[in-house]
């Protein structure tokens, strides 16, 4: 599996660099008598530094032996921030977009429910570019 992932140049260049440090520590490797060379010796073959041969190999042990999730990026549990606008947020803003506009006004502008939003206290503070987004995300034009 490692030599199709150095073969093929379809896989991120993390992954491959990660196979190709996991082959060259492999004991059985073909051509070799059977010991592990030095992490020096690896890391000038693999071309990184002794550091990334420590924690990849630090990573196989952890992940016990299994080599797709040594090689793989881990994937986040939540994002790294928070979302502001969430579905009952987009739903409060939508309503706002459909009633009608204040007095003195044909219609709503991105900029007029921006100031609105502000003046709501269930509604976080939204820019007027965001609001836009959530509009055209939901195929919603305000008239």
């Amino acid at each position: 599996m490692l030599t199709g992932i150095l073969r093929t140049g379809s896989h991120p260049a993390q992954q491959v660099r990660r196979a190709r440090i996991l082959l060259e520590l492999d004991e059985n490797h073909p051509g070799r008598d059977g010991a592990v060379p030095f992490q020096t010796v690896v890391a000038e073959r693999a071309g990184v530094c002794v550091d990334t041969i420590v924690k990849v190999a630090k990573a196989y042990a952890d992940h016990a032996g299994d080599v797709t999730a040594t090689i793989r990026r881990k994937k986040r549990l939540t994002p790294p921030i928070e979302p502001i606008v969430t579905g009952e947020v987009e739903a409060r803003l939508i309503a706002l977009a459909c009633s009608a506009p204040p007095e003195g006004y044909e219609r709503w502008s991105l900029r007029l429910l921006e100031k609105h939003v502000a003046l709501l206290d269930d509604i976080p503070d939204l820019d007027h570019s965001t609001i836009g987004r959530v509009l055209k995300k939901r195929h919603f034009a305000p008239t």
